[in-house]
């Protein structure tokens, strides 16, 4: 069932690329979308928030990746695996919170 491994390994690049912004908004002190916020996301959430879903967005790639399968960093389709979560899943946030913020203007 290895093709079930590569799939929770495209996932946890998905949670993992949506740990980053979250997070490093958290940490400088910065709002930003969260599923929480009013909108559910459009609305911004505090910096304790975003910290908060950030980490647990971190907490899940790593059961995903850690937990699931024995990950190997020097087996080809795990790392494409992962970067293709990575890669589609920070693509669409730019897209989907570009809007937002500027980013799609050109």
């Amino acid at each position: 069932m290895t093709w079930l491994h590569e799939l929770a390994y495209f996932f946890a690049g998905v949670v993992l690329a949506n740990a980053i912004p979250h997070y490093v908004s958290g940490v400088m002190g910065r709002p930003f979308q969260t599923p929480f916020a009013t909108p559910p996301g459009k609305g911004l959430s505090s910096s304790a928030v975003n910290v908060a879903w950030g980490c647990f967005n971190l907490l899940v790639a790593y059961l995903l990746v850690y937990r699931v399968g024995e990950f190997d960093a020097r087996s080809w389709p795990d790392i494409a695996s992962l970067g293709a979560g990575l890669l589609l899943m920070g693509i669409w946030m730019a897209r989907n919170f570009g809007q937002f913020h500027g980013g799609n203007e050109h």
